[in-house]
């Protein structure tokens, strides 16, 4: 009798699970940011994910010990991949704060850097539960302190530093919120003029012609 290859997917949600196949961590976990995304954290139950996965739910405790494990485990897996790449992105080398910056925007134009519908999620869970007030204050306060480090790297003053670091994540945070849909090529044809705001310098052509080449090699699957 022949056997079916353990089946694994970063996206358990494309097309349902069927025959013998091995359902793992990353799946369970994958589901659950898909419901917390579409339908919110009161959502991510066992047997919810279970029923999206087309599995038993009895595979769920080969994980996880219980529904409050797994939402631990997608906190971490936002501050890993959300606050972590924002922060390494702020370290990136750079010539300039132009630079430095368009080294960040990086971040909000790659899902698998910044996933901003995952973002939101936890902001809007945050709402309901103070333990994830907290680790969102954290987070944040993390990711501002090392805006302000990049820009004190370039001979900003602390507080004029602070403001500028402020300004640049609040804007981003605040284009999660409004989810303006802006089309990219608008936001690009902007981005010379949110760099003056948030730096006081004009990018050079150059800099401005390479984020425009990553975006675009975002935009047709072409990572660079």
């Amino acid at each position: 009798m022949g056997t079916t290859k353990p089946l694994h997917r970063n996206d358990p949600t494309k097309e349902p699970l069927v025959g013998n196949v091995k359902v793992t961590r990353d799946d369970w976990l994958n589901a659950a940011m898909a419901i917390m995304v579409d339908d919110g954290v009161a959502n991510v139950k066992v047997m919810t994910l279970a029923d999206r996965l087309n599995v038993s739910r009895s595979s769920f405790y080969w994980y996880f010990k219980d529904r409050d494990d797994i939402l631990t485990a997608l906190l971490e897996h936002w501050q890993k991949t959300n606050t972590g790449s924002l922060v390494r992105h702020t370290e990136m080398p750079a010539e300039t704060i132009t630079e430095a910056c368009c080294n960040v925007f990086r971040c909000f134009v790659t899902p698998e850097l910044f996933d901003i519908a995952l973002d939101f999620a936890v902001r809007d869970w945050a709402r309901r539960a103070p333990a994830v007030r907290q680790s969102l204050d954290a987070s944040d306060a993390k990711r501002l302190a090392a805006l302000q480090a990049m820009f004190e790297r370039f001979g900003f003053d602390p507080t004029d530093a602070l403001v500028r670091s402020r300004t640049l994540y609040y804007m981003q945070i605040g284009y999660i919120d409004a989810d303006l849909r802006e089309p990219m090529q608008e936001r690009l044809r902007l981005n010379p003029y949110y760099l003056f705001i948030f730096t006081g310098q004009h990018a050079s052509s150059a800099e401005l012609a390479e984020f425009r080449a990553y975006v675009e090699a975002i935009q047709t699957g072409e990572r660079p």
